[in-house]
């Protein structure tokens, strides 16, 4: 990518059918059996916070990062999600 960015989206299984939460921590898996960390100084994940199937922020509960940021806006959902990463 441009200056030596990478960018990766993954999706999930379409709505209504399997778990959005695992296929998350599936391609984070992926991600890390082929290299994409390598070599990387930063990561950033942009994370929903529904709680299907251990919610999205789930890999981040797995000890998938050193230190964590949230950002987040000051509506009543988004503190919601904020605090099921803790």
């Amino acid at each position: 990518g441009y200056k030596g960015i990478k960018c990766v989206e993954s999706g999930g299984p379409e709505p209504g059918v399997g778990c959005a939460g695992r296929g998350v921590i599936t391609s984070i898996n992926f991600l890390e059996e082929n290299g994409a960390y390598d070599n990387v100084d930063y990561v950033s994940y942009d994370v929903l916070g529904d709680v299907v199937c251990g919610g999205f922020a789930m890999p981040i509960r797995e000890n998938k990062a050193q230190e964590i940021y949230i950002v987040m806006s000051g509506e009543m959902m988004a503190l919601y999600a904020a605090n099921n990463i803790a």
